[in-house]
């Protein structure tokens, strides 16, 4: 497959790498000294579970200069989204598919918005990579995607992309009800993003401490009354589900949230607890817990103060 990686970050660089690796031809769009490193050295994938290897540097800043693909991974960060949206409309034509692999819910909607209806498929990347170094991409845990057409179809499109993820070595799933997924993921993150950034330590702190261990759960309570509210079916084990999960990471595990702070860089807080209150106040549904953890962090959202 032709496919364009819109945005080669941790995601964008971890998955975009295996595909290159496996053969398709993958054009990393990456920007700055990142893009340059690319181009000079390839991509470096640096991971924890699987090694290291160097893919070759097919990157630039332009999407157009792709020209027409068959796929887009769509991996920039969630205030992006609009803008990435727009950067890609000359290589999406009428048989490309525009995977988004982000955090948060209602990315597609956006995607949709500007690149026409029908192109957009939802995703759910369980993975944890970020830029180590311009052109390198550490890769700490996971590497799963589940993803589906928005509409809940299984078409010929969707199983071509899980035969190109499978031929890369990326367990892929493909899901009839792709919103729910959404929606469980979104439950997880906001709440392991919230909870690592607002303590600055990771998961084996926080669900060490009787406080804290509840306070995750709080948020994630909140988020569950949330999706019911907003006509999403979650299931009744939803909440112990997550909790279940949360026990289960390595004590070490942290979340974007954490890396982009503790860096001085821009939050995807808007996305993620900004939705969440936004949502609520639509709904006539409290969240206190979500409130406080936005307001905390709130101060950082552009990057470090001052």
């Amino acid at each position: 497959m032709k496919i364009v990686v819109m945005g080669a970050g941790g995601v964008g660089g971890y998955f975009g790498a295996k595909l290159a690796r496996a053969g398709e031809e993958v054009t990393f769009v990456a920007r700055g000294a990142h893009l340059e490193a690319i181009r000079a050295h390839g991509l470096r994938i640096k991971s924890a579970t699987e090694g290291e290897w160097v893919v070759p540097g097919r990157a630039t800043d332009s999407p157009a200069s792709a020209g027409p693909t068959d796929l887009v991974l769509l991996c920039v960060k969630s205030f992006d989204t609009e803008a990435a949206a727009r950067a890609i409309g000359s290589v999406v034509g009428l048989e490309t598919a525009v995977l988004s692999l982000q955090n948060g819910v209602g990315n597609e909607e956006t995607i949709a918005g500007v690149v026409g209806p029908g192109r957009v498929l939802g995703g759910a990347a369980y993975v944890l990579a970020t830029i180590e170094a311009p052109g390198v991409i550490a890769h700490s845990f996971g590497g799963k995607i589940v993803f589906g057409e928005l509409d809940g179809a299984e078409t010929p499109r969707s199983r071509q992309i899980q035969d190109a993820l499978e031929r890369a070595g990326i367990p892929a799933e493909r899901s009839p009800r792709i919103r729910e997924v959404l929606w469980e993921k979104y439950l997880f993150i906001t709440a392991q993003a919230g909870m690592t950034a607002l303590t600055r330590c990771p998961i084996g702190v926080i669900r060490s401490i009787p406080e804290t261990r509840r306070m995750y759960r709080l948020i994630v309570e909140e988020l569950a009354g949330l999706a019911k509210a907003a006509g999403i079916d979650l299931g009744p084990n939803t909440v112990d589900d997550i909790m279940g999960h949360a026990d289960r990471l390595g004590p070490t595990f942290t979340s974007s949230l954490h890396h982009d702070l503790i860096h001085g860089k821009r939050l995807e807080l808007e996305a993620l607890h900004g939705h969440a209150i936004r949502l609520g106040e639509k709904l006539g549904i409290p969240t206190p817990v979500l409130f406080s953890v936005y307001a905390a962090l709130r101060p950082f959202r552009d990057g470090a103060p001052g």
